[in-house]
Formats: C-alpha cells, structure tokens, sequence
C-alpha cells in the first residue's frame, strides 16, 4: 500500500513534535530546584531543550533518510543528477533559526529582568552618583542579581556579606554579627548577598538556585534570591582562582524559620564565648603539608606522604 508522501510527512511531523515536547520537560538534566527564580531558568531551559530536540530530530532524520533512499546502487557507475541549488530552501533554513534566536533572546531577557538583573539598585553604571546603591560596609553595588523595585516582598531581605578568598568563602551576618564558612537562611524569606572579593576573582555559584555572581576585587555585587526547599546545597567556585579552586566549595542550608533561629542563637552564643574563634583558613600562602593535612584522612593518604612533600617540589 502506498501512503501519500504528505500523509508520511504530517505523521512524521506529529511524531517529532510530541517527542520534543516530552523530551524537552522530562530531559533530568538540571538539578533540583529550591528557589523561587529556580523555576523561571527552568522554563526557559526546557524551550530550548525542546526547540533543540526537534531540530536534531529532522536534521538526524533527513541525514538518515537520504543516506538509506538516495544510496548508490550496486554496479551504478553514474554521476549524480547536477543540482546547484534550492532558493525557497535555503530561504526557509535560514529564517526559520533566525526567528527561533530571536525567540530566545527577547524570552531569556525577560527572564533576566524578571530576576532582578536589569534592577538599577543593583547597578551603579546605569545611574548617576547620587543615586548609587550602598552595601552595610558603604561601598558601592555593583553588577548583579537584585530584587525588582517594582516587586512587593511581604518581610524585609536577610542581609548576608560574602567574602571570597583563596581558597573559601566568609559569611558575615550584619544584624547579629555572625562571621561563617557556611551560608545558613530560613526558607521562604528573600536573601540579599553583597558579593565581593579580597584577592582574585572568584564566581559565587549556586547551582540549585539557577543563579551565580562574579566576586571581583574592589568592587561590591548584589546577589537576591528566595529559597523555597529546605535541605543543604553546594557553594561552588566557578571560576578558576588558583592551584586549589577546586577545593573552594562549602555549603548553603536552608532551614525552617524556628530552625533558623535557632541556629543564629547557637551560633551567637558560641562566637560571644570564643571571639577570636577563626572560621576559615586563607591558605594562599600555605605549603602543601598545610593545605592537604586536613584531608589526608578522607583521600587515604598517610602522614608519611604528606611529610615527604616539600615546597620546592613541583612535579
């Protein structure tokens, strides 16, 4: 039985359609979600995995197609038919992406926007200096994530101070005067991190909360999100800082609003009674015995290894 070529092509077409579709919101690919702008990335994400898997899908299958149907026969010795070219084609393949970027990018700057980026209380360079957004320290904001002024938040932002160094990160609470090597917020509250670096210049990522900041020596960025999952996410380094930014990494807890409490007495209390308690280590001026001691036991490495390395050893 032969079926209409355009039969085979609207079925074809269905088919590529509904597998897109299915792929492009069941793909896994992205890490659980726990903020409030998790879900914006995330749509826009899944567009593009879809539109991606439609294209792969026709181009796969038109490649596949033509190398089983316009396959050389055997003992066929002829050349082939002298085809130059296909105007309305070339038309159509060039539009079609043309539109599907434009697509994009109006859709991703929305999501932008949507995310506090284009907020001018997160940017000094778009505003005259009388106007400039200042941090708890009096420095300047500079480029980043912030809550819309338009927006309406019904509690007031927890104000975290976020300090990278080789090779961690420093969390200063203002209101309570909490210094941490871990972020600890309470869930369903916005948090504002003012972002800075002391040395080279390190990226605050967060990668559950679909959001990462540059941290750049001598100047400040605005970092506003509002967590909505209890649970521990990593603080990761993005960008390469030094021989040891790998090891750059500690953790984000978000807690319930009583566990949170709780968690600023204790920690109140502890810092009250030990003052000169140190919360990180700078160790870019640390040997290697100093710097892998601490995980010697967790790598399986003996003591005996570590106090063979030298400082002049570069092998």
């Amino acid at each position: 039985m032969n079926i209409p070529s355009n039969i085979v092509t609207l079925i074809a077409g269905i088919a590529l359609t509904l597998i897109s579709l299915w792929y492009g919101q069941n793909h896994g690919l992205l890490p659980i979600a726990a903020s409030n702008e998790a879900g914006q990335v995330d749509e826009l994400f899944n567009l593009m995995m879809t539109i991606a898997t439609g294209l792969f899908l026709l181009v796969e299958g038109v490649i596949i197609y033509s190398v089983i149907k316009f396959r050389r026969k055997q003992g066929d010795t002829t050349d082939g038919p002298p085809i130059e070219g296909n105007v309305p084609l070339e038309i159509v393949w060039t539009a079609i992406p043309t539109v599907i970027v434009f697509i994009l990018a109006i859709y991703s700057f929305e999501v932008y926007n949507a995310m506090g980026g284009l907020d001018p209380m997160a940017s000094h360079d778009m505003r005259p200096k009388q106007q400039i957004a200042m941090n708890t320290e009096g420095k300047e904001i500079a480029l980043g994530l912030g809550a819309s002024p338009e927006s309406e938040q019904s509690n007031a932002p927890l104000m975290v101070n976020v300090n990278g160094i080789q090779y961690a990160w420093i969390f200063t609470y203002p209101d309570t005067g909490i210094i941490a090597g871990d972020l600890h917020v309470p869930i369903d509250r916005p948090v504002q991190l003012n972002i800075n670096a002391s040395d080279v210049i390190h990226a605050f990522w967060l990668p559950e909360f679909r959001i990462k900041q540059d941290a750049i020596p001598g100047r400040d960025a605005q970092l506003t999100f509002t967590p909505n999952r209890v649970g521990q996410y990593p603080v990761i380094c993005a960008e390469l800082c030094g021989a040891y930014h790998g090891g750059m990494k500690t953790t984000l807890t978000v807690h319930t609003a009583e566990d949170y409490e709780q968690w600023v007495q204790d920690n109140t209390f502890a810092q009250a009674d030990n003052p000169q308690e140190s919360v990180a280590l700078n160790i870019s001026n640390s040997s290697d015995q100093e710097f892998l001691a601490p995980y010697a036991e967790d790598l399986g490495i003996e003591a005996e290894a570590i106090a063979q390395l030298h400082p002049d050893h570069h092998h």
